[in-house]
């Protein structure tokens, strides 16, 4: 009988007590929350009515993201420097950081334009190097500038050996990443892989500057066995390069001149 009575009541109040309840939820939870809902909501419901922000407010939140991405190009610069100046520490010279200011689109594997020149301590004939190894040689000199000849040059040569084996051989450019390397013997201990960097006999550059790696062999070319080279300097992506003294034991310094030459000493 009671169960009867509660039932009928129910039926009657349960809209009445659903409503009680919600609202004493709701305040309790506005007083939890120290009136945050509701201002969320109300934010919500008048944010198509509130007007844009002022303008000094966007000026001053572009202001703020033109700093961040100054910073991350700091940084990136920051990264590149402290990356070259690293790798240079493991040659006898430190030599002088320069940027890389110019380059031609006809001649992009050819020639780059360096923000230092004479009054630098920059002569011709000076090697360049990059983070990863090689880069070139200083072919022409201003008071402020200097023209870099990359070893990815048609016309540029560099003596050569592979460091594991010690087999010798010259570098010439293919305008590109990658150069050839030429060997003097035949007969050969190489193999894809192996660390090349230049020769010891070389009179134009100083020895055991890291070249790159060989990619590919064909020991069956005539007249001499070639390989593909990777390099290991980034010469497409330049920005930041390192000029270190050196004298060539030539008079002077022609990049023309008979790649064989300069490897007189070999055995």
């Amino acid at each position: 009988m009671a169960m009867f009575a509660l039932r009928r009541w129910w039926n009657r109040h349960a809209l009445q007590a659903g409503l009680i309840v919600l609202a004493v939820g709701t305040a309790w939870a506005v007083r939890q929350q120290e009136g945050g809902m509701l201002y969320d909501a109300y934010r919500w419901i008048t944010q198509p009515l509130q007007p844009g922000l002022p303008s000094e407010q966007v000026l001053q939140d572009r202001y703020v993201l033109e700093l961040q991405q100054r910073i991350i190009e700091l940084e990136n610069q920051n990264r590149s420097l402290r990356n070259l100046l690293d790798y240079n520490g493991s040659l006898q010279s430190r030599g002088i950081p320069a940027a890389v200011i110019g380059r031609s689109a006809d001649y992009w594997w050819q020639q780059v334009t360096l923000n230092r020149g004479q009054r630098d301590g920059i002569n011709v004939g000076y090697i360049v190097t990059g983070p990863g190894g090689l880069v070139g040689r200083v072919s022409q000199v201003s008071a402020h500038t200097s023209q870099v000849l990359l070893i990815s040059d048609p016309t540029s040569r560099v003596g050569a050996t592979v460091s594991r084996s010690r087999v010798m051989g010259y570098i010439r450019g293919k305008s590109g990443e990658r150069v050839v390397m030429e060997f003097f013997d035949k007969s050969l201990d190489v193999k894809v892989g192996d660390v090349v960097s230049t020769s010891a006999y070389s009179h134009r550059f100083p020895a055991d500057v890291p070249i790159g790696r060989i990619e590919s062999l064909d020991l069956n070319k005539s007249p001499a066995p070639e390989a593909v080279i990777k390099l290991s300097a980034p010469l497409n992506q330049l920005e930041w390069v390192t000029v270190h003294r050196f004298s060539p034991a030539e008079d002077e310094f022609d990049p023309m001149a008979d790649p064989l030459s300069e490897e007189s000493a070999q055995p």
